[in-house]
This record gives C-alpha cells, structure tokens and sequence, in this order.
C-alpha cells in the first residue's frame, strides 16, 4: 500500500456499477441474444425521439462548449421548486430551499461534511438500505452504525432509539431512510414516520426519496415543521435521465446554503441542466408509463408469488425483492450464497441482469416482454438448483 494512503481505506470496498459496469452489459460467452438490464433501477423507456432532437438541438446552437455551465443552476432550481410544489400540493417550496448535484451521491456527501467530519459525528442506517450511504461515510473517515430490520424490512426502532441516545463518543448526526427503500421496495410506515417526526433537531433526518414517482409517498409537505429534515430526489429514475447524473436536495435555506458552500464549483455539466429543465417541463407527459410500470410490477409480483422456491416482498417502487426459501436452498445441496449465486449466474447467463444484494435479488420492473423473459430465466435457473 502507498504509504501516503489512509490506512483505513485499504479495508474499504468501493460501490461496483452492477454487474461490473460496460464490460458486465457486455453477452457473455454463454449468451449472445437479448440483454435486460433489470439491475440497476433505471426506467426501462429512454426518452422520447422529440425530447432527444431537442436536446441535440439546444447542444448545437444553444451551448457553449467553451463556457462553463451555470454554476448557480437558478433556472433549474426555480423549475425544479415548482415541480415539488406541485407534486407535494404545496405552495412554500422557492429555489432558496433547493441544492443540485451531480446525482443524489453528491448530495449525501456534502451532507456528511456538513455534519459529522472531523470527528463531530456518526451516522446511522437501517441494514438493508442504499450502500452509498455507508460508503461515503467510510471514505471520510465517520463512523457507522447499524441497525436491523425485522422480516418485513421495517427499521428496528428501539435498536435505533438507543442508538442515537446511548452513542459513544461519537455522537449520531445523521439519520438516512430511504422511502420507499432499497433494495427492498418498501415505504416507510406510520411508526417508522412517527420516529422520524421525534428525532431531536440536533440530528439531521436524510429521507431520500428517489423513488417517489413511483410510490407518490412523500414527506415533503412535512419539511416546513422539521428544520433538521432534508428530502433528496434523482432525476435519474422516473425523468429517465439516469446518463445525465441530476439530484437535488429540498431543505431549510440555512442547509441548502451550507451545501452550496461545499460543493465543487460548476458540478453539473450545461447539457445535463438542459436536460433536466427540459424533461422537468415535460414530467406530465413523461410520467405516463408510470401506470404501466406500476401495473408490471403488480404483475411480476404476483406472477413471484407463485414460485414456490421463493419468498417475494411488496413493493411500493419500480422494483421487487425475492429471496430463496430455506427449502430451496436446502434442497439445492449448497449454501445460501452458493444457491443464490447459482440462480444469479444462470440468469446472467440467459442474458437477464439483476442485482445480487442482502441475501436476495433486487429485480427493476422492465417493459412487459422483459418481465416475460425474467420469469422464463428464474424458472430455468430454479430447475437447476
């Protein structure tokens, strides 16, 4: 190891694009055909043909390639307060509470200098949650900490209440949840809300909900009565710009001021602002495959249910959960990992892409023929065990 490097970072694992970025989309030897990307979350329609001719258009003779982008995103931000206004039927949302990123990642980061480096504080999440979260806090050096969740992935609220008011001499300071969460699909309930409403305002509360479009739960309209509250959205899900890296942050003037103050300047490309302003003017029309994506996930779901070898959760997202029985896995002859690893490779290998994580397989919902040929793949795959 260089002798210049964090120690601590030599234990750290970096986040991997799944399943191991272009070259894992790339047929494999055993597959040539078809390849559903069900792996990472994104919409499975691009953008429109008109949306695309139009961003092109802006590219040739709107932008300056010479010239840095607008470093302040104000026309993004009073596009993007507006769209939140709408979505939660609020009125109160102005540009002043929102902060951009390159992506929801950039976010979390800067959230975390804000609060706990240099050793002020410590966060804590829900295991099995968004990875990042631990991730980035590891490569500044704050401490984790963790708590379970019971059979139906809601967050062990005693574990955390004694978290936050026992911690050691690093105290918690941010609390993230993601609603709904992932890679398990679920929205948070009234209980787990309830907790989040009595967290002392000394404790930033991160409720990412990038999966809003999806479950249309939002606590958004909650924000005003909570200054220590921070809602994070992508543009990289239901805005189908997931290529183009767009997040923002909605909170207190006073936090989305200090965010400003940290991160880089000019952190968001000109062509990816056009992009977000143009789809956040047109999110009616893109947001009407949403019922279809719903409607798909309730059919994947329920189609799920009926495989005997595994056990299915609801979905409030663009995703579904599903983990190996103790029977399946038993009567494969191989280890749990083992056993799921084998039925990942096979799917792999049929050419459907989906995440291996916590002891399951996260599914993204895709266009209805991609959810036929899953079905087709685990069937096979199963058999094999």
């Amino acid at each position: 190891m260089l002798s210049f490097i964090r120690a601590d970072l030599s234990q750290l694992v970096a986040y991997t694009p799944h399943p191991g970025g272009a070259e894992g989309h790339a047929a494999t030897p055993e597959h040539t055909g078809q390849i559903d990307r069900l792996d990472t979350n994104e919409s499975p329609y691009d953008l429109p043909d008109e949306l695309k001719q139009k961003l092109a258009w802006a590219y040739q003779h709107e932008l300056e390639a010479n010239r840095y982008p607008d470093g302040g995103h104000a026309a993004l931000k009073a596009a993007i307060a507006h769209y939140a206004n709408d979505s939660a039927q609020v009125d109160w949302v102005q540009p002043e509470h929102i902060s951009v990123s390159s992506g929801s990642d950039e976010l979390i980061r800067s959230l975390l200098i804000a609060t706990c480096l240099g050793g002020e504080g410590s966060i804590l999440v829900a295991e099995p949650t968004f990875s990042m979260y631990g991730i980035t806090a590891k490569t500044l050096g704050i401490p984790v900490v963790t708590v379970g969740r019971d059979e139906q992935f809601q967050i062990d609220l005693a574990a955390a209440n004694q978290a936050i008011a026992h911690s050691s001499s690093v105290p918690v300071r941010v609390v993230f949840v993601v609603h709904p969460n992932s890679p398990t699909g679920n929205a948070l309930t009234e209980a787990e809300i309830e907790w989040l409403r009595q967290i002392p305002d000394t404790v930033l509360v991160v409720i990412d909900e990038a999966y809003f479009e999806f479950s249309q739960t939002s606590l958004l309209s909650e924000l005003p009565l909570h200054p220590n509250w921070v809602v994070l959205r992508t543009f990289s899900k239901a805005f189908r710009l997931a290529s183009h890296r767009v997040g923002y942050a909605i909170a207190h003037p006073e936090l989305t001021a200090t965010l400003e103050k940290i991160r880089l300047p000019y952190n968001l490309p000109s062509m990816s602002q056009t992009a977000a302003l143009l789809t956040v003017s047109q999110a009616e029309t893109l947001m009407t495959v949403i019922p279809t994506i719903l409607q798909e996930r309730d059919r994947l779901y329920q189609q799920l249910t009926t495989v005997h070898q595994l056990r299915v959760w609801p979905s409030d997202s663009n995703l579904v959960f599903v983990r190996l029985t103790s029977d399946a896995v038993a009567a494969s002859g191989r280890s749990p990992e083992a056993a799921l690893d084998a039925v990942f490779q096979s799917l792999k290998q049929q050419g459907t892409l989906v995440r291996k994580i916590s002891g399951g397989l996260r599914i993204t919902v895709g266009k209805p023929e991609e959810n036929e040929r899953t079905l087709a793949h685990l069937v096979v795959a199963l058999q094999a065990l």
